[in-house]
């Protein structure tokens, strides 16, 4: 599975391929549902965010070269006043679909991997429905032994003609138990992340090589040396 979300917090898009750059994938949550000071609409309060559920009741998808948001009872494309006064009323503030500026959208690593293994030993020992969706990852990975990507971090994964670095384990959030991306019915996920997996579930990865990923393609791992 391969997935993009165009706009920060609201439901993204299944894609064949997915363009990377050296900011991670290109026109992944390049739009954020800002307010009027400065913070983003989000599944949780932080430093540059604030806990707007609202927000995952929108999805977004790229359209003819455009993002068209959808929900409530219509869609619209970004820069339309008209989105802004929908998802104003919905939050209850002023609010603006803007476009990434000086302060980054992105809060952590630039792209998000889990494997399928990894879910299903979730499903399987938490009891979980585990949709990848509720990690809002950029990419799932097919593998067999749960959790191997997180013997990957420090090592640089090669996936059709990109190269990322494996920074970090995922530590999840509230967000994995919010109905979004179009899962409806969810079960008690962060809990039981707590007791059994410290919180983590997936990696993030940093962009060594710009290029592109493809559905199906081969995955592999090496180790590089340090220079210092």
């Amino acid at each position: 599975m391969l997935r993009r979300y165009p706009v920060k917090g609201m439901g993204g898009e299944s894609l064949s391929t997915l363009r990377l750059d050296r900011r991670g994938v290109t026109g992944d949550r390049w739009y954020a549902v800002e307010d009027g000071d400065g913070r983003f609409a989000s599944g949780r309060d932080g430093q540059r965010t604030v806990h707007r559920a609202a927000v995952f009741a929108y999805a977004a998808r790229t359209d003819a070269g455009r993002v068209l948001v959808t929900g409530g009872e219509g869609s619209w494309r970004v820069g339309d006043p008209g989105l802004d006064a929908e998802l104003s009323a919905a939050m209850g503030t002023a609010v603006t679909v803007r476009a990434e500026g000086e302060v980054p959208h992105l809060e952590a690593g630039q792209v998000s991997l889990v494997g399928t293994a990894s879910l299903e030993w979730c499903r399987h020992h938490l009891g979980v429905d585990a949709d990848p969706r509720r990690l809002r990852p950029n990419i799932v990975l097919r593998t067999s032994v749960p959790f191997v990507e997180e013997t990957w971090v420090g090592m640089v994964l090669t996936l059709g003609s990109t190269e990322l670095r494996v920074a970090e384990r995922i530590e999840r959030c509230p967000t994995v138990d919010l109905a979004q991306d179009g899962v409806t019915t969810t079960t008690p996920f962060l809990r039981a992340l707590a007791e059994e997996r410290d919180l983590c579930l997936g990696v993030y990865a940093m962009v060594e090589h710009p290029g592109e990923v493809a559905l199906g393609d081969e995955t592999s791992v090496r180790r590089t040396l340090r220079r210092d």
